[in-house]
């Protein structure tokens, strides 16, 4: 199987894209590599090989959790330039309309 310049154009199109004559023939002969790449993996013999969710397989690799004291509110506003009680005071972004 091969793609035309006529294919990529197609999918230019359907990708509302733009590309001059030169990025077209360059990008025919990338997706003809891409497709020749393929066929050659479809050579492989996959019989045996079972079927995987990820490449490498593992298990939670993520550190467990650990309950630790958080930053107190006091703490969290001492340097705020502008604060009240509980929360930072920000300038207003949004304007009435």
């Amino acid at each position: 199987m091969s793609v035309t310049k006529k294919d990529v154009e197609k999918i230019a199109e359907l990708a509302k894209l733009k590309f001059t004559d030169d990025e077209l023939e360059n990008f025919t002969h990338q997706m003809n590599e891409i497709l020749s790449y393929m066929d050659k993996l479809n050579e492989l013999d996959t019989e045996n090989v079972k079927p995987l969710s990820h490449p490498v397989e593992q298990i939670n690799v993520f550190r467990e959790d650990e309950l630790r004291p958080s930053v107190s509110t006091e703490e969290s506003l001492k340097n705020a330039p502008d604060k009240t009680d509980q929360h930072f005071k920000v300038p207003k972004v949004i304007g009435d309309k």
